[in-house]
């Protein structure tokens, strides 16, 4: 991805008002992008958001600039990434864009594609869409121009996609369920699914102003649902980020359950139920007890570089089903496209109920080794991953480690970040060594 000009990792992201995420830059994407897919044969699009106020602002700009390329445009109001990327194949649209910048700030934003198989764009169809970003722009003959409709029942369906995910003869009746929506774009969407499949619903977090996204709240927050679920003496808490497609679990005790746990619990539950799905890809950040938890299984695992996009290369690669990140992105293909939030609680609670035992018991089976991950934000001009002091302290924690743990340093693909992982036995330890490092990375200017 280090010759992309606009797209990251995850589409096109950044701060409201500043470049690319101007409404004159998005109309300019919305016609390139527009362009390089009616080449491909594409009549048809459809543009989703999640709950923060520039949402309005950009979905009107990707929508003129659609238009002006002759392209039709369905509009499909706040909705979760995954959820896009499911009514894109239902409604046999050609491609689908979410606006959103994920468990991002309210001030940030980004752009993202998914094609008409429900996945994210191939490399060379961004690449295409960049070329043409960097023509001028045009516009169609007034005959030609695409028109925009609004779909209505877009939550509907997905709810119902959602309830077919969990088996028809079973219920979630005498659960009681914490749900934390991060004030985003499952706030109308995954309270109705739990609660219609029979489970008394707490929600948290289902009050957006365009402000209040992400903000203290959701898988990126989780003292909030933490507590809740203590307070409320409730059986699990289902804590999802502002576009819905990360998850993190609380079991009634309030622990958190991240997303390699949470793979680790559909896996065994996959294996108790004889369903063939291949190994389980991580990536480098994924904890080493998931990898030894798995192998104690005979379960396969293998470890993609981080983001959701080469967690989904690898299980292509490899013919497998099940990939997460220890973020939260889980992805399960043999029921999504991509990676899901609902849907993966609703495999972990598959296996509570066919299991009958709580989440608390069914993550019995893996011992987390202490991690700590330090993020330092940089502007200078230098690289602190090039920067010799950083390098050698690199070194010295390793040799300190002695393969009793691992050290990982990588650029966030989102946010200018480095992003420092110490991983070992002891958790004192981990916590110096990793704050060693992170302090060198601070000096680099």
């Amino acid at each position: 991805m280090s010759d992309r000009k606009y797209f990251g990792t995850d589409g096109i992201r950044g701060l409201v008002g500043q470049y690319p995420i101007t409404p004159k830059f998005v109309m300019k994407l919305g016609y390139a992008a527009g362009k390089v897919l009616a080449g491909q044969g594409t009549k048809k699009v459809l543009i989703g958001k999640d709950t923060r106020i520039s949402g309005y602002m950009l979905e009107s700009a990707l929508e003129a600039g659609f238009s002006a390329a002759g392209i039709d445009v369905g509009l499909l109001g706040p909705m979760p990434t995954p959820g896009i990327a499911y009514l894109t194949k239902t409604f046999r649209a050609e491609a689908g864009i979410v606006i959103s910048a994920s468990h991002n700030p309210f001030y940030d934003n980004g752009i993202k594609f998914f094609s008409q198989s429900g996945e994210k764009l191939p490399d060379e169809v961004e690449l295409a869409i960049e070329a043409e970003l960097d023509k001028p722009m045009g516009c169609v003959e007034s005959a030609k121009l695409g028109k925009a409709s609004r779909i209505n029942d877009a939550a509907g369906r997905y709810i119902e996609f959602c309830k077919s995910n969990f088996p028809s003869k079973m219920s979630l009746k005498g659960l009681k369920i914490v749900v934390d929506c991060a004030h985003g774009a499952t706030y109308h969407i995954a309270p109705n699914v739990f609660r219609e499949l029979g489970a008394t619903v707490i929600e948290i977090g289902t009050a957006p102003n365009g402000t209040n996204i992400n903000d203290g709240c959701g898988a990126t927050s989780m003292g909030a649902i933490s507590k809740a679920v203590v307070e409320h003496e409730a059986d699990l808490g289902v804590a999802l980020d502002g576009d819905g497609d990360r998850i993190m679990m609380v079991d009634h005790t309030g622990y958190v359950i991240d997303g390699d746990e949470i793979i680790y619990i559909i896996a065994c539950n996959d294996l108790k139920s004889g369903r063939k799905g291949g190994g389980v890809v991580g990536t480098l950040m994924s904890n080493m007890g998931l990898e030894l938890a798995l192998k104690e299984l005979d379960i396969e695992f293998d470890r993609s570089n981080v983001g959701d996009r080469y967690v989904m290369e690898l299980l292509r690669e490899k013919d497998w089903q099940l990939g997460a990140e220890n973020s939260g992105h889980v992805i399960n293909l043999n029921h999504t496209s991509t990676g899901d939030g609902i849907i993966a609680a609703l495999n972990v609670l598959t296996a509570v109920t066919k299991q009958n035992k709580s989440l608390f018991e069914l993550r019995q089976g893996i011992t987390m080794l202490p991690q700590l991950l330090v993020n330092v934000r940089f502007s200078g001009d230098n690289d602190p991953l090039k920067d010799e002091a950083v390098l050698n302290a690199v070194d010295e924690v390793n040799e300190t480690l002695s393969g009793r743990g691992r050290v990982l340093l990588r650029k966030s693909g989102t946010e200018p970040l480095i992003r420092v992982m110490v991983e070992g036995p002891d958790d004192d330890e981990v916590t110096m060594l990793a704050n060693k490092i992170a302090d060198l990375v601070k000096l680099v200017k």
